[in-house]
């Protein structure tokens, strides 16, 4: 089973069958969102009370220690770390774009690219941005 943790605080993200973030909408409402963990399985589930629109970027932050989730590599896509079986560290890039099915999975070697939106990160490159964690 994978695990993923925050880049920042290293700690766990996943609980169950979730992964969970604290998110902002464009009107800086906070809540919890949980994502599947399995990569290219888009399913999300969110209290019914916080509104998002489709096309909306939300922010990402690790529900822990608060770091923001933002990823150095484009302003759309959040970054987390995914610990495999065999105890491997990968990064993992996904879009906060409301929506937009785009996720990114490299190990510093190759980049595994799930969603039909990853066309419009097409200059994603291997290289010191994915450097190992662990």
């Amino acid at each position: 089973m994978n695990d993923f943790l925050c880049p920042a605080c290293k700690k766990h993200l996943r609980v169950g069958d979730n992964i969970i973030f604290k998110v902002k909408n464009s009107k800086k409402n906070s809540a919890l969102l949980l994502l599947s963990p399995q990569i290219g399985n888009y399913t999300s589930h969110k209290h019914p009370t916080f509104e998002i629109q489709n096309g909306e970027s939300l922010e990402f932050y690790c529900p822990l220690c608060s770091a923001s989730l933002i990823s150095d590599i484009h302003k759309n896509l959040a970054h987390v770390l995914l610990l495999d079986e065999k105890g491997e560290s990968h990064n993992v890039y996904f879009s906060q774009v409301v929506g937009e099915h785009s996720t990114f999975e490299t190990d510093g070697e190759s980049v595994h690219i799930e969603g039909e939106d990853a066309g419009r990160y097409t200059y994603f490159k291997i290289g010191d941005k994915f450097r190992k964690y662990f």
